[in-house]
């Protein structure tokens, strides 16, 4: 279980959210801390599992992603093997970037990047249709993505809001 937070500790999140980059002694002048002070607080929420990476964003053109599309996907059957076994196997293929399961008529929905058109076919045709478990597939290409990157804060802690 994740350790209560404050507000510090709030402030530090919103910031490496913001900017993932920024030094040591930059994050602790914008939270109000001595650098020694925040290292350790950083150090605390990765060993806690509140911070989990840091990711760099990417260009998806730049290698070679012309296309993006969601897939939606109803298994045949539900059992928790069954689910895992084929959140496992989305996850590791490629052009898989996210993988959600959800509740409702659609239990999963994953998003891809591929080069083009044909390369989507192939993978709902050759890798993904053809599994077992598979009962439903639906495809939405993707016009344009955007991402925020902040999560809100319900803890509570007071930190400041966007």
């Amino acid at each position: 279980m994740k350790s209560q937070l404050d507000r510090i500790d709030t402030d530090i999140i919103r910031e490496l959210q913001i900017n993932a980059r920024l030094s040591n002694k930059e994050l602790a002048a914008r939270v109000g801390l001595a650098p020694s002070s925040c290292l350790e607080r950083v150090r605390k929420l990765q060993q806690n599992g509140v911070l989990r990476g840091f990711h760099a964003e990417v260009d998806a053109t730049a290698l070679g992603v012309e296309l993006g599309a969601m897939i939606s996907i109803r298994l045949r059957q539900h059992s928790r093997d069954l689910v895992e076994g084929f959140q496992c196997y989305v996850l590791s293929l490629p052009e898989v970037s996210a993988v959600c399961y959800l509740a409702g008529p659609t239990d999963f929905v994953i998003q891809v990047g591929v080069r083009d058109s044909n390369q989507l076919r192939d993978l709902i045709l050759e890798r993904i249709s053809t599994r077992e478990e598979v009962e439903h597939i639906e495809t939405a290409i993707i016009f344009e993505h955007a991402q925020r990157w902040v999560l809100p804060d319900y803890t509570g802690a007071g930190g400041k809001a966007d």
